[in-house]
């Protein structure tokens, strides 16, 4: 499958275990070695594991950043875009994503999930909040690549 420059968001908590940060790395590394753009809020713990996962794969990463300086962001985003909006860069990551991908995540991964629901973009839930309607529950980061396929075709 390949996802040249389509704008895929990763979203999950500042903080991840190592469990998680495996699972958001697996999922970055695929998506970068079939071209994605891999976006995220540019900050630790899955973020940043998607992040390195999509860098060490080639590919291109966003980090939508809720502060005012580049140096917040993770040493593998590549593009740091500087909001100095706090949780309200949430709105900017996922209007510019095509799919969301929500891997693990707090109230503020919450929040992005219901935005990305309320602006009809598609979001794939991964060990994430449950129960949710409107989101497509996988198990693995290989289900998540189906997944996106489905999607996108």
């Amino acid at each position: 499958m390949d996802l040249k420059n389509r704008r895929i968001a990763v979203i999950g908590a500042g903080i991840a275990d190592p469990y998680l940060f495996e699972l958001a790395y697996q999922v970055g590394f695929s998506l970068g070695q079939r071209g994605a753009i891999v976006y995220t809020g540019g900050l630790g713990g899955v973020m940043e594991a998607a992040s390195k996962g999509a860098r060490e794969a080639g590919s291109v990463t966003v980090g939508i950043l809720p502060g005012n300086k580049a140096e917040e962001a993770n040493p593998y985003v590549l593009i740091p875009v500087i909001t100095d909006m706090g949780h309200a860069r949430n709105v900017i990551l996922v209007r510019t994503a095509e799919i969301v991908i929500s891997i693990g995540g707090g109230y503020g991964t919450l929040s992005e999930i219901a935005l990305a629901l309320k602006m009809w973009k598609p979001v794939i839930g991964l060990k994430t909040w449950q129960d949710i309607p409107g989101v497509h529950y996988v198990d693995s980061p290989e289900e998540v690549l189906s997944k996106i396929s489905e999607l996108l075709s």
